[in-house]
């Protein structure tokens, strides 16, 4: 399942070891999903996820996230975004992540903030991707971890 995780999903992941966004990076690590990512969604990755206070809560220092974010894009499909498809979704630092879903081929965008994806300019492209809330995706994976599964403790 190729996707697109918005960052708060990927913050979420790292800050707790249990929970739905944390199993969708265990399901990244065993190839089940293949994330999708373009130069502006690693930088704004790079750029929350090395807040203060996000690496005091994830328990990591900026080394580690550039560890992490090394071995996620290199799981990764990169994809190159063109920019005459605006979806024009409802908060603009979100466009990034459409933009990234349309020209991936995404077969969903994963966020909790699902209304921020919603089409303001009626004119404008939909976004004719599912998006979905990390806990919808796992329904969706007949996919769990194992107890056993090497790359857990690999996640920080």
């Amino acid at each position: 399942m190729r996707s697109v995780l918005d960052t708060d999903v990927l913050l979420s992941g790292l800050r707790s070891t249990i929970g739905a966004s944390r199993v969708l990076l265990l399901a990244m690590e065993a190839k089940v999903i293949t994330p999708l990512v373009s130069v502006a969604t690693v930088i704004e990755y790079e750029a929350v996820l090395k807040r203060t206070e996000h690496l005091h809560a994830m328990r990591m220092d900026a080394e580690d996230v550039d560890r992490f974010l090394d071995a996620f894009v290199a799981q990764a499909d990169a994809v190159t975004t063109h920019f005459r498809i605006r979806p024009s979704v409802r908060d603009p630092d979100d466009e990034m992540f459409a933009e990234l879903a349309i020209n991936g081929q995404a077969d969903a965008l994963v966020s909790f903030n699902i209304a921020d994806y919603r089409t303001l300019d009626p004119g404008a492209p939909r976004l004719d991707i599912p998006v979905c809330r990390p806990g919808d995706i796992l329904r969706r994976l007949s996919w769990r971890p194992s107890a056993t599964l090497p790359s857990a403790s690999r996640l920080p």
